[in-house]
């Protein structure tokens, strides 16, 4: 892991709650709205948002470049089409799918469904964004193993994927293969139960484990901390704290950890 990771370390869980009255929105870039899902964005290391566009059709977007070291989209609703840098012709994002964006890669959002909602993380919480009004889009190659900042572009489409067993018994996983782009520096997977589940998980001593409540509800507890979270609501879980997750029926959560296996204390 890369040695950026600076600020004081996290000192409990970090819960952010969809609010009703929905007064956290705010206009960012290209005129999107955008919600903070790390408060505090643990000391500059992180930041995680939810986007939405609430109007389809072209955006104001244009062609640019972010110097991040992670950063990852995954559609929670609706449709985007995108552009990439040597990825070839505009494609959807669409709802359960995701896109890795490695460093520098060029890319523009066109246009999207109305209501569109998307959830991205990402390292470090500041960091620059660049316009490149030289570049057209798409570029005449395709490079799908172009490595941008020793990552590779990734867009993980969740009508092909499979799921298997999770790390915690009662839950299944889909790997969206960010792990693999990213040589281990993250990874990024949707957990699901069919069955109300209540499980012990260790504590780890990664630096991210973030968690979006896509679907249903959960309970997280540990000996200091107890929270229930419902769908739009999202925590970051410290390191070092074993905890137990008391899941419904139905529930589906977006999981970002790095590094892509953290290490148990």
């Amino acid at each position: 892991m890369p040695d950026i990771f600076i600020g004081s370390p996290q000192s409990g869980f970090v819960i952010s709650r969809l609010n009703a009255a929905n007064d956290a929105w705010y206009v960012g870039r290209a005129g999107m709205q955008y919600r903070d899902l790390i408060p505090g964005m643990l000391g500059g290391r992180f930041i995680a948002s939810h986007i939405r566009i609430t109007h389809g059709g072209e955006t104001q977007d244009y062609v640019h470049y972010h110097k991040a070291l992670f950063q990852v989209i995954y559609c929670k609703t609706g449709w985007a089409r995108l552009v990439y840098e040597d990825q070839g012709p505009p494609f959807l994002l669409e709802a359960g799918d995701c896109a890795l964006q490695p460093p520098e890669i060029r890319h523009r959002v066109l246009e999207s469904s109305a209501g569109l909602e998307v959830i991205e993380v990402a390292c470090p919480a500041e960091y620059e964004t660049y316009a490149d009004n030289e570049l057209p889009l798409p570029t005449s190659e395709l490079l799908p193993e172009r490595l941008f900042g020793g990552q590779r572009f990734l867009h993980h489409r969740a009508r092909e994927a499979s799921w298997e067993a999770w790390r915690l018994d009662g839950f299944d996983a889909r790997d969206t293969g960010v792990a693999a782009a990213t040589n281990g520096l993250a990874a990024t997977r949707v957990v699901k139960c069919n069955s109300a589940v209540t499980a012990m998980a260790k504590g780890h001593a990664g630096d991210l484990l973030f968690l979006f409540i896509l679907q249903g509800e959960i309970g997280i507890d540990s000996p200091e901390e107890n929270h229930q979270l419902s769908a739009g609501d999202s925590c970051v879980i410290p390191a070092g704290v074993d905890y137990m997750l008391k899941a419904g029926a139905g529930l589906e959560m977006l999981e970002v950890s790095l590094p892509a296996e953290p290490p148990q204390r």
